[in-house]
């Protein structure tokens, strides 16, 4: 299945406008998930978009620019996976050996866009010395073209060029390789599920991850499920401290009556 140019052209804008949506609304364009949910109603398979969306977004769990660091740009690596998966009918697994290359790659076009955004900053820094605002806006304005193009054009050109280079790459490509990705494709998302854990509090609540592994790996029950299961545990044991909490402190209030009595 060959890709359309309104698609490609479909999916470059929105990635430009992903990227302004980061930056200013945070409506949450940029989300890997969103963005192959988005990909997958272009393409004509949204169950293919969630997969390759889904499995990106779990190897950016945890992940964000803290301080503004340039991070693999998997929203865009998302639509160009997506896309090309569809399109050459592989695997998520081959999506996602696409994808985590296409992010890291974009990693140098961030830089470059943030480069060329401080020109139009210290244009309008200089427009507000002389309270020329209207113009300080314009550049504020003006500055939104490198990021959005940052998107645009990598989605683009590799859309545009993409499908026929990816099949000639598989047809060319020794079985180990092929294997390597899918495998690399497997452990990526189990990396960024194990770097979130690294931040929360696994000493105290190892029993519940213990019991959550026992119904996904051995009952074979799905992820919804283990969530519900998991919420229903949640309000059960907020509740208990809601009432422990209440009970501290009535004890607490009549204690304290008690004492001004004996006073």
């Amino acid at each position: 299945m060959d890709i359309q140019l309104w698609q490609i052209l479909v999916l470059a804008a929105y990635a430009a406008l992903a990227q302004y949506d980061g930056l200013h609304f945070l409506v949450g364009l940029p989300k890997p998930a969103i963005a192959g949910l988005f990909a997958g109603l272009v393409m004509g398979d949204v169950t293919t978009g969630l997969l390759v969306g889904g499995t990106i977004q779990l190897m950016n769990l945890g992940v964000s620019n803290y301080g503004g660091a340039s991070i693999p740009d998997y929203m865009s690596a998302t639509l160009i996976s997506t896309a090309l998966t569809i399109s050459t009918g592989q695997g998520v697994e081959f999506a996602v050996g696409i994808g985590v290359p296409a992010a890291l790659l974009l990693v140098q076009l961030d830089i470059l866009a943030r480069m060329a955004n401080t020109f139009f900053q210290h244009k309008a820094e200089n427009y507000a010395d002389k309270r020329d605002y209207k113009k300080v806006k314009l550049m504020n304005i003006l500055g939104v073209i490198p990021w959005s193009l940052s998107r645009f054009v990598p989605v683009f050109v590799v859309l545009f060029f993409g499908a026929d280079v990816v099949n000639k790459i598989l047809a060319a490509s020794p079985q180990w390789f092929l294997t390597g990705l899918q495998v690399a494709g497997g452990l990526l998302p189990a990396i960024g599920i194990a770097i979130l854990l690294k931040y929360l509090p696994l000493k105290t609540y190892a029993p519940y991850l213990v019991i959550g592994f026992a119904f996904a790996a051995f009952l074979n029950l799905p992820v919804m499920g283990v969530a519900l299961i998991g919420g229903a545990i949640a309000f059960i044991k907020f509740k208990e401290r809601e009432e422990q909490a209440s009970k501290e402190l009535s004890s607490t209030q009549v204690s304290g009556g008690g004492f001004d009595e004996d006073e």
